[in-house]
């Protein structure tokens, strides 16, 4: 997901919008291997986006689905055009309804939403930046039931008041003139955080509304957890505040998500690394490998919080005391993980499950569970030339006893794409691949807490931003959008990663060879995103305007195997240049089998859409809008405009909400 970049503003901790790279291992770049499998073949269609698209229509795991039998999916629904405007569009013969903004009560003492909401306020309201999201059915029902959604990150110029007459510093954030953050400020940024749990129910006139409801819970930046896995115990993890290595606080930059085969909820920790501060001249790779450098600010710079209490002095991972059980020094290595969360048990406590690996976790998605067989679930890295990882269960789910307990012995793998279409999943296990203590890796707690240096050392492929997966319910194809990467230098391209200076994107997929346990696959590219000019369908052909776009980001495989697609165009590009012609962000759906694309919604002004999930029969679909208005200069801020008054209208402040999605027929979205 695009991360908080301030229009007018330069952040020291992420410059380009994003996480810094910090990879500078020399394995293969996807673009290059792409680029020698394409010279492979006979491809004069006179570009490289049509070089590419006749390699993609002729790749042999990927046509068979049709001739097996396996149903197309039907897109019934008229495309709708390119938008630009402070409204969401939907096509003819649907109704679009706006629910849960930012700051919506549901639990303890339900303040109304306001403006001048205290950080307890916001402990009892629904977060900001909705992301990843989940509707967890009650009884079965698809009228009722548990809507849970991620929080990614605030943006302080609307979540305060004070932010209107406060000096902001060079990120937004209104400070006092000493430098230092204002305590409660910080407090209702951590709460702003995290996760939502909320009972929602369909009313009259199919309107849903948030039910009162013991369920209805909020997880946020300050919340215990639990530490689980091979990571839990360790040194890498004592802190003051744990020194036995078992716990943590909070949950941060929850992106996308994850829902295990036992249904619980996991929320993925992403771009955590900019909200630590690191003022040791020497810091080890636990902390550089993620983009952690020498600094004394942070991104929020909560560990200025007026006063010092320790719940925002954890943001400075300075080591202050004699030993890692005085400071915070190892509070960064007790995040970027996925973090599980058991939707119908308000009293439990979240656990972050350490064998899924370190990294900036986009999300996890699961294969099908079958009875009996190791649980698989698979999550990218999303940053520039990072990587896609799969875990194996070592204990088989059984459904009867499954819980999450089964993530916590396995084997963690990253993904190797060759330039002939086959790949390799390489293990990330003690004394495999190199992975010993002579070479740097003293066993498997170690490996885990380094899991991208990890992955560097056994070779893995440098990736275009790995962002959401989906899994075809009818054939297993394993589906992930790879968003974009500006960095690509012509002589970084490769086969899974065939653009240089890739400013739009692609998706790519591949089939296991056997099970989704196997250590083996082949894979191709899906889509190439972009224009009339360089995008291309599964069928080599370029897109036409009902179909193009950019940086896909949100993806979802519905049961029917229609394959929904959200964009995520940054802010700092949307609107302008070679972006001008896609407008706002918006979400398309494609057909696995014969490449067709149309656009189904649009989205309002400086927006990403992200997080999508339908009701069991299929007739209500939820989707994310974050971030309206992000687009608003720093000079327009200061003069009291914003570009976008999304949902509400008028001269309200823009607010994330979730969209309520329905057709006016009743029948099933998208068919």
């Amino acid at each position: 997901m695009t991360q908080p970049h301030l229009p007018g503003h330069v952040d020291p901790i992420l410059a380009a919008g994003d996480e810094p790279t910090s990879n500078a291992s020399g394995n293969a770049y996807f673009g290059d291997i792409l680029a020698a499998r394409m010279s492979r073949r006979t491809l004069l269609r006179g570009s490289l986006a049509a070089a590419i698209a006749g390699a993609m229509a002729t790749s042999l795991p990927f046509g068979r689905a049709l001739a097996a039998g396996v149903p197309s999916p039907s897109i019934g629904f008229k495309a709708i055009p390119i938008g630009t405007g402070d409204s969401v569009v939907v096509p003819e013969g649907y109704r679009v309804q706006a629910f849960i903004p930012w700051g919506t009560p549901i639990n303890g003492s339900m303040p109304a939403f306001s403006i001048d909401a205290s950080g307890e306020d916001q402990a009892h309201q629904i977060g900001s930046h909705h992301d990843g999201m989940h509707y967890f059915a009650i009884d079965g029902s698809s009228r009722d039931g548990l809507l849970v959604l991620n929080h990614e990150y605030v943006e302080p110029r609307f979540l305060h008041a004070a932010a209107a007459g406060m000096p902001l510093d060079r990120n937004g954030f209104p400070q006092h003139e000493d430098g230092s953050r204002d305590a409660d400020q910080v407090r209702k940024e951590l709460n702003a955080h995290g996760v939502s749990v909320v009972r929602v129910r369909q009313g009259d006139e199919d309107q849903w509304q948030v039910m009162q409801d013991r369920l209805n819970r909020r997880v946020t930046g300050l919340t215990p957890m639990q530490l689980a896995g091979p990571v839990a115990g360790t040194e890498h993890v004592v802190t003051k505040y744990s020194p036995d290595g078992t716990m943590t606080r909070g949950t941060l930059n929850n992106c996308a998500h994850g829902v295990t085969p036992w249904n619980t909820y996991l929320a993925a920790e992403e771009n955590w690394a900019g909200y630590f501060a690191n003022e040791d001249a020497d810091i080890d790779r636990r902390q550089t490998r993620y983009g952690i450098a020498t600094r004394a600010e942070g991104r929020y710079q909560w560990h200025r919080a007026a006063g010092g209490a320790d719940e925002f002095v954890r943001f400075d991972a300075t080591s202050r005391g004699a030993s890692a059980r005085d400071d915070y020094r190892n509070e960064p290595h007790a995040f970027g993980y996925m973090v599980e969360i058991d939707p119908f048990d308000p009293d439990s406590t979240p656990v972050k499950r350490t064998h899924l690996g370190r990294f900036a976790h986009e999300g996890v998605i699961f294969a099908p569970a079958v009875e009996d067989q190791p649980v698989v679930a698979y999550s990218g890295d999303d940053a520039r030339f990072e990587y896609i990882y799969k875990f194996v269960s070592a204990r088989p789910f059984q459904a009867a006893s499954a819980d999450g307990s089964l993530l916590d012995e396995g084997t963690l793998y990253v993904a190797k794409f060759n330039d002939d279409g086959s790949g390799e999943w390489l293990a990330l296990v003690p004394g495999q691949n190199g992975l010993t203590p002579e070479n740097g890796f003293a066993d498997l707690a170690d490996i885990l807490v380094n899991t991208r240096s990890a992955a560097d050392f056994v070779g893995a492929t440098k990736m275009d931003r790995p962002e959401w997966g989906a899994v075809d319910p009818a054939t297993g194809q394993v589906y992930f959008t790879l968003t974009n990467n500006t960095r690509r230098s012509e002589e970084q391209v490769d086969a899974a990663n065939p653009r240089a200076e890739n400013h739009f994107g692609h998706i790519i997929r591949w089939q296991e060879d056997g099970t989704h346990a196997a250590e083996s696959f082949q894979w191709d590219i899906f889509l190439l995103a972009g224009d009339q000019e360089s995008g291309r369908d599964q069928a080599g052909e370029p897109l036409g305007q009902e179909a193009i776009f950019a940086s896909p980001d949100g993806l979802w495989i519905d049961p029917d195997r229609r394959v929904w697609i959200q964009t995520d165009i940054s802010e700092s590009v949307m609107n302008t240049g070679i972006h001008e012609v896609f407008g706002n962000n918006q979400m398309l759906v494609a057909n696995p089998e014969t490449g067709e694309i149309r656009r189904f919604l649009t989205g309002p002004i400086g927006q990403e859409i992200t997080g999508v999930i339908a009701t069991p029969d299929q007739r209500t679909l939820f989707v994310n809008v974050q971030h309206p208005g992000a687009t608003t200069s720093a000079e327009a801020f200061a003069a009291g405009e914003s570009v976008s008054h999304w949902p509400d209208g008028g001269n309200a402040i823009p607010r994330s909400a979730t969209l309520v999605i329905t057709r006016e027929d009743g029948g099933i979205i998208g068919a």
